[in-house]
C-alpha cells in the first residue's frame, strides 16, 4: 500500500451515501462492504481508524414500513425507527468488519455525553483504549434519546464527527457525502458551479456557500459540514469532504490524493482542554462584546473585561463555557466564564475596579481570562 500521511484518522458517512436512493430506505449493502474494505486496509497500514455511522433511522424505516408523511420528522417515530434501524446497522457493520478479521465496537453518543469535562473525558478514555486493542470504534448519535427537551442534535453526524475527531486528536476528518465537495454554487441548480479543490480558511464568504439539503431523512447539510471543517480546522486538523460513492476514496484521502475538498487546518493543534471548549457542546450561553472588545481579543490576545461587555443571553454559572459574539452576530471565540450570567448582567459596561463594590465579592478583574479563551 502506498505511503499514507495521516496516523489517527475519523471517517463519517452520512445517510446519503449508506442508504439506497432515491428514498433512503434501506442501508446500501454493496457500498458498505467497500467502505468497511477500505477501513480494514487502513488498519491492515497501522492507521487508527474511527467511523462515525448514519443509518439506523433509514434502515428502521426499511424494517417497519412508510410512515405517515406527517410523521416523518415527528421525534418519536425517529426514535422509533432508530431503535429498530441500529441493532440492525451495527449487525451489519459487525458481520461485514468481522469477515475481513477485525472487532468492532458500538458507541452511541449524545450531546450531555460530551456537554461536561468528566464524561467527554470518560468517553475520549473509551475510544482510545479500543484503538489500542485495534479495534475498530463505530459511533452513532443516540437518537433513541437525543431529543430537543434534551440537547441540540448533532446534525447527521456532521458535527459529531468533528468532535469525535477533537476527542480522540485525529490527524484528519474525512466527510464522505453524495457530491463531490464543495462548489461555488449549488451544483444541482447551477451547471456552471465549479468543485473547490482546496479551502485554507473557513471564513464567511466560505460559509455563504452552503445550498440546501435536498434529502429529508439527512439532518445535514452543506451549513453543518462546514461547521465540522471549521470546528477541526480551528483545531489543528485537516479535513477532506468527498463523494463516498467514488472508487477507494478514504484510502485516496488518507494519501494525500487531491480528492473532493481539502481544508487545511489554521493553525498548530490545540491543548486537550481547549479542544474540549473549542466543541461547543456545553456552551450554556452567550456574551455580546462591543468593538473595542473584538479588537482586544483577536488582534491583541487580551482576556475580556466587563467593560466590552454589551448584553448577555442564557443562563449559566462560574466555570461554564459561553459563545463571545461581536456586535454582527459573529461568534468570534469561546470561553470558560469567571462568573455567572446573572453576574456579568450586573458588571456590563462597567470597569474592572469595580466588579467588587457592584457584587460583593470578586473572582478576578477578567470575565473570560485569555487563558481560558480560544478564537475560532
Amino acid at each position: 500500500m502506498e505511503e499514507l500521511r495521516h496516523n489517527r484518522v475519523v471517517i463519517k458517512a452520512g445517510t446519503s451515501v449508506l442508504t439506497k436512493p432515491p428514498e433512503h430506505r434501506g442501508l446500501n449493502l454493496e457500498l458498505m462492504e467497500g467502505l468497511v474494505g477500505q477501513v480494514c486496509e487502513l488498519r491492515r497500514a497501522g492507521v487508527e481508524t474511527l467511523l462515525v455511522t448514519s443509518g439506523a433511522i433509514a434502515a428502521g424505516r426499511e424494517v417497519l414500513g412508510t410512515a405517515p408523511e406527517r410523521q416523518l420528522r415527528d421525534i418519536p417515530t425517529r426514535q422509533v425507527m432508530a431503535a429498530v434501524g441500529q441493532s440492525q446497522l451495527m449487525h451489519t457493520y459487525q458481520q461485514m468488519f468481522a469477515s475481513k478479521g477485525f472487532k468492532v465496537a458500538q458507541t452511541l453518543l449524545t450531546t450531555n455525553d460530551l456537554s461536561h469535562r468528566q464524561s467527554y473525558l470518560n468517553v475520549r478514555n473509551t475510544l482510545r483504549g479500543l484503538l489500542e486493542l485495534g479495534v475498530v470504534p463505530i459511533v452513532n448519535e443516540n437518537d433513541v434519546v437525543a431529543v430537543d427537551e434534551i440537547g441540540e442534535v448533532f446534525g447527521d453526524n456532521d458535527r459529531l464527527s468533528a468532535l469525535v475527531a477533537n476527542l480522540v486528536d485525529a490527524d484528519l476528518l474525512v466527510i464522505l457525502t453524495d457530491i463531490d465537495g464543495l462548489y461555488t454554487a449549488d451544483p444541482n441548480e447551477d451547471p456552471d458551479a465549479k468543485l473547490i479543490p482546496i479551502v485554507d480558511r473557513v471564513d464567511d464568504a466560505v460559509e455563504a456557500l452552503a445550498g440546501k439539503n435536498l434529502n429529508p431523512w439527512a439532518r445535514g447539510g452543506m451549513s453543518t459540514k462546514l461547521e465540522a471543517a471549521r470546528l477541526v480546522t480551528t483545531s489543528g486538523m485537516s479535513m477532506v469532504m468527498c463523494d463516498g460513492r467514488a472508487q477507494d476514496v478514504v484510502l485516496k484521502a488518507v494519501r494525500g490524493e487531491p480528492v473532493g475538498t481539502l481544508f487545511n487546518p489554521g493553525a498548530e493543534k490545540l491543548e486537550a482542554r481547549k479542544r474540549w471548549m473549542l466543541s461547543g457542546i456545553s456552551q450554556r450561553g452567550e456574551v455580546f462584546v462591543d468593538a473595542g472588545a473584538v479588537s482586544a481579543l483577536r488582534e491583541k490576545n487580551r482576556s475580556l473585561l466587563p467593560a466590552g461587555i454589551t448584553r448577555v443571553d442564557g443562563d449559566f454559572s462560574r466555570g461554564d463555557i459561553v459563545f463571545i459574539t461581536g456586535q454582527e452576530g459573529r461568534r468570534i471565540a469561546c470561553g470558560i466564564a469567571n462568573y455567572g450570567s446573572e453576574d456579568i448582567t450586573r458588571i456590563r459596561g462597567a470597569q474592572s475596579g469595580d466588579i467588587e463594590s457592584t457584587l460583593g465579592y470578586h473572582f478576578g478583574q477578567e470575565v473570560v481570562h485569555r487563558n481560558n479563551l480560544v478564537l475560532l
